[in-house]
């Protein structure tokens, strides 16, 4: 599913330096990537979901390669291919919490946003357990339910591969353990991928693999 060579990724004016032999996930593996602050994972989900482009090396993600991709085809192979639950949730403070869910069909005409998509994004929210703040601004939710809005958002088109930058990080104890279920569940109804950047030790025994950043490419990102 993921497969990437020879990666050399700077951002401009920053000492920051990531360099990638090899990095390479199957298709429905759930790996979990963990190392410290700024040792680059949150930098290597936005080079697989094509946020940004290396200066070299390949990015394949299933049949495409990333990196060949303009920026606008980049976008558009995101938003139909991956869901990504990003680290700071990416939610539209002027929207309610269903719309915020529907998004991705409201700017890809890739998607077509019809009774069907809707009733999963209610159904998702069900078992999120905000169904009952779908039309509430997503201004007005805690960190914790505004951590579901974009989980439930990231999972609404059935994802060949979910990139989650601290998926957990804002839920208390029970709500981890739901979550991560509910991610695994989609992973496996869906025969899709799942690469997760996470803090929490106690979650690594429930993925396939982890992967720690430091030790594998501590020498090269700094």
């Amino acid at each position: 599913m993921i497969n990437i060579q020879s990666l050399d990724f700077r951002y401009p004016g920053s000492d920051f330096h990531l360099s990638i032999n090899n990095f390479t996930i199957a298709a429905g593996e759930k790996v979990a990537v963990i190392g410290p602050s700024g040792s680059g994972k949150t930098t290597l989900l936005n080079l697989i979901a094509g946020i940004i482009a290396p200066r070299a090396g390949s990015i394949h993600v299933g049949e495409a390669q990333v990196d060949q991709l303009n920026d606008s085809q980049r976008r558009s192979f995101r938003i139909t291919n991956i869901g990504f639950v990003f680290q700071d949730f990416e939610l539209l403070e002027y929207l309610s919490v269903l719309d915020n869910i529907l998004h991705p069909y409201r700017i890809s005409k890739a998607l077509k946003l019809d009774q069907s998509v809707r009733q999963r994004a209610v159904q998702l929210a069900k078992q999120m357990s905000i169904s009952d703040k779908l039309k509430r601004s997503v201004g007005k939710l805690s960190q914790g339910e505004r951590q579901r809005v974009a989980i439930c958002r990231a999972m609404l088109t059935n994802p060949d591969l979910i990139l989650a930058d601290e998926a957990t990080g804002n839920l208390d104890p029970n709500n981890k353990a739901h979550i991560l279920e509910l991610l695994f569940k989609s992973v496996e109804d869906n025969q899709a991928t799942l690469l997760a950047v996470t803090h929490d030790h106690e979650l690594l025994p429930n993925f396939d693999r982890v992967i720690d950043f430091q030790t594998f490419y501590g020498d090269r990102a700094s």
